[in-house]
């Protein structure tokens, strides 16, 4: 049974992203004329299946902005928890000054369709191309179309990390099924 209702208070709109962001934090690597970069990234969103759009904030004070928007590719990586000082690291620091893959033992691997590269020790590595520009000089947003796609067939369901801000992080749990509740399988 559903509770009745919360007793609530004004909270600060500052820090409403620990309700709303439940998507697990990626590393976002990049490459434009030789050079490579990884950053930790939180705020990305699925646009829609087919193509697969994938929507995603990187700051202009971001080293990686700059060679994305130069290369209009990327490789959005899904590490697990036992990831976690390489993804707290990686957040912390700047492509301006260190080798991210090399600082935090990461392997780089030759993309199928991008020239970014995938990180090896993550679950998953989704190759992207620019699908939309139109956001990104307002918002900071790109629109990627993932081209290909790298996954394990097992664990269907990897315990990944989540951040609600200020240092916490929430680690993916149980998984539930409600399928038979959903009039469309797709979702």
């Amino acid at each position: 049974m559903p509770p009745r209702g919360y007793r609530k208070h004004d909270f600060p709109v500052s820090q409403i992203r620990r309700f709303l962001e439940p998507g697990p934090v990626v590393l976002v690597s990049s490459a434009w004329k030789g050079e490579t970069n990884i950053m930790t990234m939180g705020w990305h969103m699925v646009m829609e299946f087919t193509p697969s759009l994938v929507a995603c904030v990187i700051a202009e004070s971001n080293h990686s902005f700059a060679l994305v928007r130069r290369s209009r590719e990327c490789v959005i990586n899904v590490p697990t928890v036992d990831l976690v000082d390489a993804v707290v690291g990686i957040g912390n620091c700047s492509g301006r000054d260190v080798d991210k893959f090399a600082r935090f033992g990461l392997t780089a691997q030759p993309a199928a369709k991008v020239a970014a590269p995938l990180v090896a020790e993550c679950y998953a590595n989704l190759e992207c191309r620019l699908h939309d520009a139109s956001l990104i000089r307002r918002y900071n947003v790109f629109i990627w179309e993932v081209v290909k796609a790298h996954a394990p067939r097992t664990p269907k369901y990897p315990p990944t990390l989540h951040y609600r801000g200020h240092g916490v992080f929430m680690l993916s749990g149980r998984s539930v099924s409600f399928r038979r509740k959903f009039k469309r399988q797709n979702l």
